[in-house]
């Protein structure tokens, strides 16, 4: 492998598991005893309705949500700053912040203390911007941005952060067709190229179908089903959990979910 890639090789183990992960707001548990196993290298998307704990999860994960039950790399510790990076749904953009210097921010993890950034972390920046067709907006204000621009820019300071394992959290939500395909591709890429894993919730069920190797389906906390997207994605259990009909097709080869019409025929008078 290139000593020019965005990430290091690494041993070929298990890069994360979930045991018995459990989150309470108040009094509701939102996150119900959660177990799952995220390969090196692999994409494991998560997927589910709107409140059925995708988020809190992937928050758990991170250490930004207290939770019960164990969060553990593939040695066996506790996972930190240089070792999980978060692309989270609702980012906050510093005002006075160039996107530059806010990808910059993505190094900070491997710097000692009161270090400063080297010519290699730039240089790591000026990759990552590139890679992602930013680097005309390096020196723009990020408050100055679009939504679809901010969220490829919180892209690239995960990647920047070069962490072997990489959660998103429906990171693609406010791009247009052109870029969600783009960000995802990138994505993609580097798990198979670097050895990069993926942790993603995906609001995108299709798009879910095919990038990742595998599925989780959560409701109400709770993993219901587990498997490749051929298994996962079946039209009769789809349509329970989101509470909608739902029909699965394959299409040039890869599935695609699409709501099924609620229209009926009428009958004859």
């Amino acid at each position: 492998m290139s000593s020019t890639g965005l990430l290091e090789a690494r041993p070929l183990i298990p890069a994360l598991h979930c045991r018995d992960v459990r989150v309470s707001f108040r009094d509701h548990e939102v996150v119900c005893g959660v177990d799952l196993e995220l390969a090196s290298g692999e994409w494991l998307g998560i997927i589910g309705p709107n409140g059925a704990g995708k988020s809190t999860l992937l928050r758990s994960v991170i250490g930004l949500t207290d939770f019960l039950g164990t969060v553990a790399l593939g040695d066996g510790s506790a996972p930190g700053a240089a070792d999980v990076a978060l692309v989270p749904q609702f980012p906050v953009l510093p005002k006075g912040m160039t996107v530059a210097e806010y990808v910059l921010l993505g190094r900070t993890a491997h710097l000692g203390w009161l270090a400063r950034e080297s010519q290699s972390d730039r240089q790591i920046v000026s990759s990552v911007l590139h890679r992602l067709e930013l680097s005309a907006f390096a020196d723009r204000f990020v408050s100055t941005l679009s939504g679809g621009e901010a969220q490829q820019v919180v892209v690239a300071r995960a990647l920047a952060q070069q962490c072997p394992v990489l959660l998103l959290d429906e990171p693609t939500s406010a791009l247009d067709v052109g870029h969600q395909v783009s960000v995802l591709e990138l994505v993609d890429d580097l798990r198979r190229t670097e050895g990069l894993s993926v942790l993603a919730a995906m609001h995108d069920l299709s798009a879910a179908a095919r990038f990742a190797d595998r599925l989780i389906l959560i409701d109400h906390g709770r993993i219901v089903a587990q498997g490749t997207p051929a298994e996962v994605l079946n039209a009769d259990l789809l349509s329970a959990v989101y509470d909608t009909p739902l029909t699965v097709q394959p299409i040039d080869g890869e599935l695609v979910v699409l709501p099924a019409s609620r229209r009926r025929e009428k009958e004859p008078s």
